[in-house]
C-alpha cells in the first residue's frame, strides 16, 4: 500500500512510520508541519528508505494537500497530526481548534474529492484512519467501567472538546458523504522519542539532571498506559484489517497512578544511575506536587475488549517491561533528548525549558 501519514515526524506518528517501514512492504509518505513537538531525527533510522518520503506542510493548506494527494495517489490516510498536550490548550486554545478541528475538516474535503475520483477497485479499499484520544470520553469514577467504544462523550479540556470535535467530522463524512473512515481512541501513550513535556519523560529527564519532579495535585490521577510500539502495531491492524465505519479502543492495560510512575521511574533511576546529581539520598526526594491543572480529570481507563475480540491484537508490555525499556531508551540516546532540549533539532526551546525546570 501507498500510506499518507500526517503528522508523521510527532511522538506517534513517527512510531507508526518505523513500525511501517521496518515491519511491513509498503511505502510511507509523511506530511508534517514540524511545529515544536514534529522532529525528523525520531525518523533517522528509516529516512533512507527507499519507501520513505516528506512532505513539509500544515494540514490547514488546501492546495498543497491536493498537489500532495493527486501527485503521490495514496491507499491509505492515517490522519495523527494534532496539537496534543492539555496544558498548552488551557494557555493558548487557538492552535488546538486550527490544526484539530480546521485541518481535520481540510483533511477530510481533500480525502474526500480524491476518493471520489478513484476508479474501482481502488475507491473500495481506499481507508481513512483518524487517530485519537480517549480523553473525549471525560472523567471516571475510581470504581467505574473503563471507556468503551458505546461511551458518551464529554470532554474536559480544550485539547480533548477539538479531539472529540474532529472525531464528530470524521463520523459525519462517513454518515453523509460515504468516506470509509475508521476511528480509534487510544489510552496515554509513553517510549521512546517521547516529546519531554509529557510526565514520564519529563521525570526521567529532571531525575537525571537532578531536577525536582513535578507531580499535578496529589498525584492520584489515574492513567492506562499504552506503549508507543504496541500503539502502532495496533493502528496497523485496524487500518488493514478493521471494519469501515467502526471505533476501536486501544489501551495497554495498565491502570496506575501518576505518583506511582513517577516513584517507578525513581526506583529505575536508582538502579541505572546509582550516583545521584545535586547530592540527594533517593530519586524520589526530587518529587514536589505542585499546584493540580484546572478541569483535571481524575481517571481514564480504557476497554479493549473489541479489538482483542475482533482483530485479535494484544499489546506485547506490561507496563513494567515498557517502561523499563523507556528509561532506557532515555539513557542511551541523550543526543536525541539534548537537541531537544537546546531547540538545535529545529524545534521550540523555551516553551520545553519552561515544561523541564518546572517547579
Amino acid at each position: 500500500m501507498k500510506i499518507l501519514v500526517t503528522g508523521g515526524a510527532g511522538f506517534i506518528g513517527s512510531a507508526v512510520v518505523r513500525h511501517i517501514i521496518k515491519e511491513t512492504q509498503d511505502q510511507v509518505l509523511v506530511v508534517d508541519a514540524l511545529t515544536y513537538a514534529g522532529n525528523l531525527e525520531s525518523l533517522a533510522g528509516v529516512s533512507q528508505s527507499a519507501r520513505y518520503q516528506f512532505e513539509h506542510l500544515n494540514i490547514c493548506h488546501r492546495a498543497g494537500l491536493e498537489q500532495i494527494f493527486d501527485a503521490y495517489q495514496p491507499d491509505v490516510v492515517m490522519h495523527l497530526a494534532a496539537e496534543s498536550h492539555v496544558d498548552r490548550s488551557i494557555d493558548s486554545p487557538a492552535a488546538f481548534i486550527e490544526t484539530n478541528i480546521v485541518g481535520t475538516f481540510t483533511l477530510l474535503e481533500v480525502a474526500r474529492r480524491y476518493w471520489l475520483k478513484l476508479a474501482e477497485p481502488r475507491k473500495s479499499a481506499f481507508r481513512f484512519q483518524h487517530i485519537s484520544t480517549d480523553e473525549v470520553y471525560g472523567d471516571l469514577q475510581t470504581t467505574a467501567d473503563p471507556f468503551t467504544e458505546t461511551t458518551p462523550y464529554a470532554p474536559s479540556s480544550p485539547y480533548s472538546a477539538s479531539k472529540a470535535s474532529s472525531d464528530h467530522l470524521v463520523r459525519a463524512w462517513h454518515r453523509t458523504y460515504g468516506l470509509p473512515t475508521l476511528i480509534s481512541n487510544c489510552s496515554n501513550n509513553y517510549g521512546p522519542y517521547q516529546f519531554p513535556e509529557k510526565l514520564i519523560p519529563l521525570t526521567i529527564l529532571n531525575g537525571i539532571g537532578g531536577k525536582p519532579l513535578p507531580v499535578y495535585g496529589d498525584g492520584a490521577q489515574i492513567r492506562d498506559w499504552l506503549y508507543v510500539e504496541d500503539h502502532a502495531s495496533a493502528l496497523y491492524t485496524v487500518i488493514t484489517t478493521g471494519v469501515v465505519g467502526e471505533t476501536y479502543n486501544i489501551g495497554g492495560n495498565n491502570e496506575r497512578k501518576n505518583s506511582d510512575v513517577v516513584k517507578m521511574i525513581c526506583q529505575l533511576l536508582e538502579e541505572f544511575i546509582p550516583v545521584k546529581p545535586n547530592k540527594v539520598d533517593h530519586y524520589e526526594d526530587l518529587i514536589n506536587f505542585v499546584a493540580d491543572r484546572p478541569g483535571h480529570d481524575s481517571r481514564y481507563a480504557i476497554d479493549s475488549a473489541k479489538i482483542i475480540r475482533e482483530l485479535h491484537w494484544r499489546p506485547r508490555e506490561t507496563f513494567e517491561s515498557g517502561l523499563r525499556k523507556t528509561v532506557e531508551w532515555y539513557l542511551t540516546h541523550p543526543i536525541w533528548w539534548q537537541r531537544v532540549l537546546d531547540g538545535s533539532y529545529g524545534g521550540e526551546r523555551l516553551g520545553l525549558m519552561q515544561q523541564v525546570d518546572k517547579s
